[in-house]
């Protein structure tokens, strides 16, 4: 019957018009809207609030942002000739510098709630398990990358160890042996970070689909509840 419980949710949008679907359309228009915002909320909420704190990155090793693949190999000869300290704090700038970035997202996130079009709504409510999750990094990614890079780069450019970074990793970028969003910190640290973003909403998003009711949400339950 789980047809027939999406058919009647995405009815309640006007998206079917068929006596069929109408007879199981158990929520009214505004229901399955604020049922579905405020999951859309819950997840962006709780993404930022875990992220966005110190040591949010740091202490989870999910998220935690480590030197990339062409600098990590160097490490060992690195750590022989006196870097390891300077190493080190790298890294922990790198992830401060991410937890300093996400909470400019929360706004970013809302807007792209407020937005929400029927067609979205369809979307999520008929796609699977990571639509609420696709949903967010296709209206946000591109201005997250934008509003999180110069704040990156403020926290990343006091490691001493940031601009050695960006002689080697920009000519070998420029060159094809590493990835261009590898190219400096900033942009490898907000590549990370906004990943790590749609990480935690996806987990919040499964969450969510797998027990609706301890949200604590009537309306969350009664539309994500229904998709079961």
């Amino acid at each position: 019957m789980k047809l027939q419980r999406i058919a009647a949710i995405i009815s309640a949008f006007g998206l079917i018009g068929s006596a069929w679907a109408i007879s199981f359309a158990d929520l009214s228009n505004a229901d399955a809207t604020g049922g579905l915002r405020a999951a859309l909320e819950k997840g962006a909420d709780s993404a930022v609030g875990k992220l966005g704190v110190e040591n949010g990155f740091l202490s989870n090793e999910k998220v935690k942002i480590k030197l990339p693949g062409a600098l990590d190999k160097a490490q060992s000869l690195l750590r022989m000739t006196g870097q390891g300290p300077k190493m080190d704090e790298l890294v922990v700038s790198m992830n401060h510098a991410a937890e300093a970035a996400v909470p400019m997202a929360k706004p970013l996130l809302m807007n792209a709630i407020k937005s929400m079009s029927v067609t979205d709504a369809k979307n999520i409510l008929s796609g699977g398990d990571t639509s609420v999750t696709d949903f967010f990094r296709q209206k946000t990614s591109a201005q997250l990358t934008s509003q999180f890079e110069p704040v990156v780069k403020t926290v990343t450019d006091k490691a001493g160890l940031s601009a050695r970074y960006n002689e080697v990793m920009t000519p070998a970028a420029k060159y094809g042996v590493v990835p261009a969003q590898q190219a400096t910190v900033e942009s490898y640290v907000t590549g990370r970070a906004v990943d790590a973003l749609f990480l935690m909403i996806g987990e919040e998003e499964k969450a969510i689909r797998s027990d609706p009711v301890g949200t604590g949400s009537k309306l969350i339950s009664e539309v994500f509840g229904s998709l079961k």
